[in-house]
């Protein structure tokens, strides 16, 4: 049986914690949110129908600062993954040392279901009802899942007119119009390009003889994909919720992308029109293809203890949050596969967050180049710290990721002081 996404993520920081002798008092409250807040979300749907949606919003840690994370939109969402996502939120924000803490927060519901209408108004709705426990120097949200900044937008209304004032800075991930950042849109991909690379400089690999298998072609894998290709590196497969592509030579991603473009709502990859070499493969099938470099940009649990020894890749680097389990991660480590933790691979995201909500405050915004250049420097100190860790210690870069981050919540515990 596969293990839930939330005991691989206690059990990571239970390993952690006595690997480091952590505080028992500091681990039992790691181990636990500091707020969980389920709510009932009713909207009219455009038939006059009421349906009403459960919505989550859970914080987990708020010592280095304020919370940050997410909001999803997904059918299978439920309380137990958002506390796993805002547990991993405080260590990532942590291992990328921006002074936050971790939150998420999703709805129960199928988007591809819902009209543009109905989705503003559950969104709305929404924030009205996360309203008491958010705020800029509280919990800020974000994108995610099947939200974009479209949804932020919404969102970042309903609290403004709540409070009879324009909130810059209750939400990032905004349109650029709307106070959005430039480059946020592309931070998350564009971390799992600068990850990527760097180990394979570390390891001494040429990107351009460097072929790569991207399972999850929705904002990260698509933008990290992109940004490999301009690195030398060839995208022998790619997928997403309709089935995948894959091309012995290497696929035309930029032709892929102006497809996924096309339309307001992305098209699917099985409407595509292929190209020749190109044939179709399950997400399965893609997981165990025989590539240098597997990036896993879809959702959590994808390898586990059933499927991590059929593997090929020898890096892996995970644009989703969670996709191997501990387990899965276990029989990796064995076999000598480089992970690239999703608390070091996928924090480009939080990191641009951080410049946005920053901007916000200020009422000052930055060029494209100074949020990269910026965003660059911070994956890449986040990235050699971990690397010594993990060469120090002699463990793998998620052991490494975990006492870095782990050991610097600590630290912020103990020099708070528990209230009262």
């Amino acid at each position: 049986m596969v293990q839930s996404f939330y005991e691989s993520v206690l059990e990571q920081i239970d390993a952690t914690a006595e690997r480091i002798s952590l505080d028992p008092g500091i681990h039992k409250m790691l181990r636990q949110p500091e707020r969980e807040l389920t709510v009932s979300i009713p909207i009219e749907k455009d038939s006059g129908e009421i349906e009403v949606y459960t919505g989550y919003r859970v914080q987990h840690n708020s010592a280095r600062g304020p919370c940050k994370g997410g909001i999803r939109y997904h059918p299978d969402t439920n309380l137990d993954e958002v506390r796993a996502l805002a547990t991993l939120m405080s260590l990532k924000c942590a291992v990328a040392n921006v002074p936050y803490g971790g939150a998420k927060g999703g709805i129960t519901c199928a988007p591809s279901k819902l009209s543009k209408k109905e989705l503003q108004r559950l969104t709305k709705r929404y924030a009205a009802m996360i309203l008491p426990i958010i705020g800029p120097r509280r919990d800020i949200p974000a994108p995610d899942v099947n939200t974009n900044a479209e949804t932020m937008g919404w969102f970042m209304d309903a609290v403004s007119m709540e409070q009879g004032k324009t909130v810059l800075d209750i939400v990032t991930g905004k349109p650029l119009e709307l106070g959005g950042s430039l480059g946020r849109r592309e931070a998350t991909g564009r971390g799992v390009m600068l990850t990527a690379i760097e180990l394979l400089k570390k390891l001494k690999k040429d990107p351009k003889k460097t072929t790569v298998a991207v399972q999850g072609f929705g904002n990260v894998g698509s933008i990290g994909a992109e940004l490999l290709v301009e690195q030398g590196c060839t995208i022998n497969a790619i997928s997403d919720v309709s089935g995948g592509l894959c091309n012995p030579d290497g696929l035309d991603i930029p032709d892929i992308i102006k497809h996924i473009n096309s339309k307001p709502r992305a098209p699917l990859l099985k409407d595509y029109k292929r190209k020749k070499g190109d044939e179709t493969i399950g997400n399965e099938e893609l997981l165990e293809l025989d590539v240098d470099v597997l990036v896993p940009a879809a959702l959590e649990n994808q390898i586990h203890s059933d499927n991590a020894d059929n593997i090929k890749a020898g890096i892996i680097v995970e644009g989703a949050n969670g996709p191997v389990t501990k387990k899965g991660d276990e029989i990796l480590a064995e076999r000598g596969t480089y992970v690239i933790p999703d608390i070091l691979a996928n924090s480009g995201g939080v990191v641009v967050s951080y410049f946005e909500w920053v901007q916000g405050i200020q009422s000052f915004f930055w060029g494209v180049n100074e949020v990269n250049e910026n965003l660059k420097n911070i994956m890449l100190k986040g990235f050699d710290d971990v690397w010594n860790i993990s060469k120090e210690k002699k463990v793998t870069l998620r052991d490494a990721a975990f006492i870095l981050s782990i050991k610097k919540i600590a630290k912020a515990v103990e020099l708070r002081g528990i209230f009262p």
